[in-house]
């Protein structure tokens, strides 16, 4: 249970911030950058959500649930001895990514298939959702260049990768189911 009595605690006005395990890093780190990404990616959802309602907002709620453990997961560097931790950390698990190939599936199902690439656009949810899948795909890529220099939860870039995915079919949906997306014609504007 988290009790936040305090917002401010000045601990990072020397641009520092703690992680999870209590280290101090600068707050430029790649590993903040990674999960401000991702925080910042929860907030865009948010916006989308002021135009979602039944099936598709669970899910993007089910979603925004997910990131906080994501940035849980992210702000606590991946140790060997999880499992004897007095707390063990929160991870990222393959049951959420398989959740979301789900989603995805079950979206795909009810569209048309693709003949051209889409701008993004459409109906207002549909175009934050193409927003959450930039952000998304920027966030994937700063948690795989963390990875490259530092330990972390595997099942964390998998999860990204596929958020991205899920957006982009979720954006679909919002466009009448696919009806409404605004097809890219190559060189039309010669």
């Amino acid at each position: 249970m988290v009790v936040l009595n305090r917002i401010y605690t000045r601990g990072g006005d020397k641009g520092d911030t703690a992680l999870g395990d209590g280290a101090r890093v600068p707050k430029h780190s790649l590993r903040v950058s990674a999960y401000g990404t991702v925080d910042e990616l929860n907030a865009v959802i948010g916006l989308a959500r002021q135009y979602s309602d039944g099936a598709l907002d669970e899910q993007l709620a089910r979603i925004q649930n997910d990131l906080f453990d994501l940035g849980a997961d992210l702000c606590r560097p991946e140790m060997e001895r999880d499992a004897q931790a007095e707390y063990p950390p929160l991870r990222i698990h393959a049951a959420q990514v398989a959740r979301l190939e789900q989603d995805i599936d079950a979206m795909t199902a009810e569209l048309e298939p693709l003949r051209s690439f889409i701008l993004p656009g459409g109906t207002p949810l549909a175009a934050h959702l193409h927003q959450c899948r930039t952000v998304g795909r920027r966030a994937e890529r700063i948690v795989v260049e963390l990875a490259e220099g530092e330990s972390i939860n595997p099942e964390a870039v998998k999860y990204l990768n596929r958020l991205s995915d899920w957006f982009f079919v979720a954006a679909r949906m919002a466009n009448d189911s696919g009806r409404g997306d605004v097809l890219w014609v190559p060189g039309a504007n010669r």
